[in-house]
């Protein structure tokens, strides 16, 4: 039986307190009160979650194009949470360490699916280095590749790590590949109240995954995919959204619960008639370049558009060495170097306005 929105689970547990669903109104209202900043956020969403209203407000991370505010039930995060608890096997009593930012939704879905699976949860501040209790052992935790990346010596007590908000660098998926803990990609977005999908990333011994299939991502349960007519990613999800869901992500279908992630519509490259997929490129080059850059384009005359890759550096010298593992057409014609990629709250980079801002 589904849960309604303004039930609070008889398990769930905020910082080893236990609270109803009218004890939650009274910690929202201290919280807003006289917490820290994070704490003050929290206690926003609590209070939007506890009131009458069958919706909350939250913001778009603003990957695209500017941040923008839309409505989402209540009912279809219920339904979110209640899918990840079936997919991660989380029940109820199970712990869970909190520690986004919960103005966005991938931060209010913790909260969220400890009220309806009944977690005991953690909160803390959600910083780049974050500060927690090694010793306990943790089930379940949600974070950005920053924070995974900051914290790699300290999270074998955590069971299983979903990451999404940016994508992971070759680095950190090499450098997780000794960590006990079980570390998922998610691919969503606020539209579809977080993640739809997930990709295990590590710890293929342990998993129905193996290394072969690590490019494609898993439908959580009850969500249908198909493709249209530019081969972008269409979701059906009728729990979670009213409408269908056209994407701009263009995908490689391999079942029909299964996909493997091409790169953004609106970041293909036709140069010379060739089209080229930036994020491709860029998964050749992750492993030689450790600074930050992105492949991009720019107006030519001959060709109509140029690769150029944007890096953020001092200088845009790079040896010639890296880009030997490219196709000759692959290999960008100009570099140019930004001190700063400007980028979202959730640590993404910004592609078109650091490319306007050069």
């Amino acid at each position: 039986m589904i849960p309604d929105f303004d039930k609070v689970h008889n398990k769930f547990k905020l910082n080893n307190g236990t609270y109803s669903h009218e004890d939650l109104k009274e910690v929202a209202y201290s919280f807003i009160k006289e917490g820290e900043p994070f704490e003050r956020e929290l206690g926003m969403f609590l209070s939007d979650w506890l009131d009458s209203k069958d919706y909350i407000k939250t913001q778009t991370s603003g990957t695209t194009g500017k941040p923008k505010t839309i409505k989402i039930k209540k009912q279809a995060m219920v339904y979110s949470a209640i899918a990840t608890g079936n997919y991660f096997d989380l029940k109820p009593g199970d712990t869970a360490l909190h520690c986004l930012p919960t103005q966005f939704i991938a931060g209010k879905m913790m909260l969220v699916r400890a009220f309806i699976l009944g977690l005991e949860i953690d909160i803390i501040e959600p910083t780049t280095l974050l500060h927690f209790n090694t010793e306990k052992q943790y089930d379940f935790c949600a974070m950005i590749p920053m924070q995974l990346q900051s914290n790699l010596k300290k999270l074998n007590n955590i069971k299983k790590i979903i990451v999404g908000g940016a994508p992971l660098s070759s680095k950190l998926v090499s450098e997780l590949q000794t960590l006990k803990t079980e570390v998922y990609a998610t691919y969503g977005m606020t539209e579809t109240v977080t993640h739809i999908a997930v990709k295990k990333i590590n710890n293929f011994t342990n998993s129905h995954s193996n290394p072969i299939e690590s490019s494609y991502y898993e439908t959580l349960p009850n969500i249908k995919i198909s493709q249209d007519k530019r081969t972008c990613l269409v979701i059906d999800a009728p729990e979670l959204s009213e409408n269908q869901i056209i994407t701009n992500d263009m995908v490689k279908l391999h079942s029909k619960t299964s996909f493997e992630w091409l790169g953004r519509f609106d970041n293909v490259i036709n140069s010379g008639g060739i089209k080229f997929f930036p994020e491709q490129i860029e998964e050749k080059l992750k492993a030689k370049i450790q600074n930050r850059f992105f492949i991009a384009s720019e107006t030519d005359e001959k060709l109509g558009e140029k690769l150029i890759l944007i890096i953020e550096a001092e200088n845009n010298k790079l040896p010639t060495t890296v880009f030997e593992g490219l196709d000759a057409y692959e290999i960008p014609k100009k570099i140019y170097a930004i001190s700063k990629f400007l980028e979202t709250d959730s640590g993404k980079i910004q592609r078109l306005q650091t490319l306007a801002s050069i």
